[in-house]
């Protein structure tokens, strides 16, 4: 597999205080990467040392396969786009101007690009109005096109949809989304609103406390969260027999309970069992949702 960014041991000290602690993740190419974390768990301290922003006080990354000590580490940077923190904008300016601007800092020669980037992140009817004007998801947008000034393959957002309303929360959802598969833009999301970034993400890594606790795809976390339904019986072993008889897949919980995984009739279930002498006490559908499988991963308490 192809990372377009792997890091290795990485720390950060802030005196006493280890904002980063032997941190290691993997970023494959293509990706939409939820960086999953508590406020304080570390996520905008590793953006800013990839984004060379900062120094790490003790391991290594790459970017593209460059290696954060390398002299050609600059270079690989020109690749990336990032929002850290809070949109890099000139409110007193306005939207072209904001991109305009971009282009000199980065030395692109032309402002050819700046009429597709606005309409790719909406504002391109914006005219002469200055950002200071312009909604909290107007700046957001502002920001990813400002990040997008040459051409990168990779982008870094930092809380791109906190305070938002909800019709901002789609846009730049949709935005990111179109980033991503019509324009093959690795995106590398930090965000601690997870029922959002479940409904983004490729992949994920859940920080906390400066560690990375753990990295799993998509695919996989599905497979783990998936939903199923919790019955009691009077007979553990007549619902074992008949769910293997069906091959459905079933975990047991207690010498009367089960979680049945994948599509039931409950109906017919309690039919079944009844041949069986087996009666269903209680049942109700359950998932676990992101959420819950990020605070059972680091031990913690419920977050928001």
């Amino acid at each position: 597999m192809e990372y377009v960014l792997t890091t290795s041991g990485l720390c950060k000290s802030y005196g006493r205080f280890r904002a980063l602690d032997d941190l290691s993740m993997h970023i494959p190419k293509g990706a939409i990467y939820g960086l999953v974390g508590k406020n304080g768990a570390g996520k905008t301290t590793l953006i800013r040392l990839i984004c060379g922003l900062q120094e790490p006080t003790k391991g290594k990354y790459s970017l593209y396969g460059t290696k954060n000590n390398s002299r050609a580490i600059t270079k690989a940077r020109r690749r990336m786009g990032a929002v850290v923190e809070s949109p890099a904008i000139y409110m007193d300016m306005t939207a072209e101007d904001n991109l305009k601007q971009q282009c000199l800092i980065l030395g692109i020669p032309t402002y050819d690009s700046i009429p597709d980037i606005l309409k790719l992140v909406g504002l391109e009817n914006t005219g002469n109005k200055k950002a200071k004007n312009f909604s909290l998801g107007m700046k957001q947008r502002l920001g990813i096109a400002v990040a997008l000034v040459g051409n990168p393959d990779f982008l870094v957002l930092d809380e791109p949809i906190n305070g938002l309303d909800p019709q901002g929360i789609i846009e730049i959802r949709e935005l990111i989304l179109k980033l991503n598969r019509e324009y093959q833009i690795t995106v590398l999301i930090s965000s601690h609103i997870l029922d959002e970034l479940s409904r983004l993400a490729t992949h994920y890594g859940f920080v906390d406390k400066g560690h990375l606790v753990k990295e799993i795809s998509a695919e996989e976390l599905d497979r783990i969260c998936r939903k199923y339904i919790r019955v009691e019986v009077t007979n553990i072993n007549a619902l074992v027999r008949l769910l293997d008889a069906n091959s459905i897949a079933y975990e047991i919980l207690s010498n009367n309970s089960a979680n049945i995984y994948g599509k039931i009739n409950l109906s017919k279930l309690v039919i079944a069992l009844a041949k069986m002498d087996c009666e269903i006490i209680s049942s109700h559908e359950q998932d676990e949702s992101l959420e819950n499988y990020f605070m059972n991963l680091i031990g913690g308490d419920r977050h928001d």
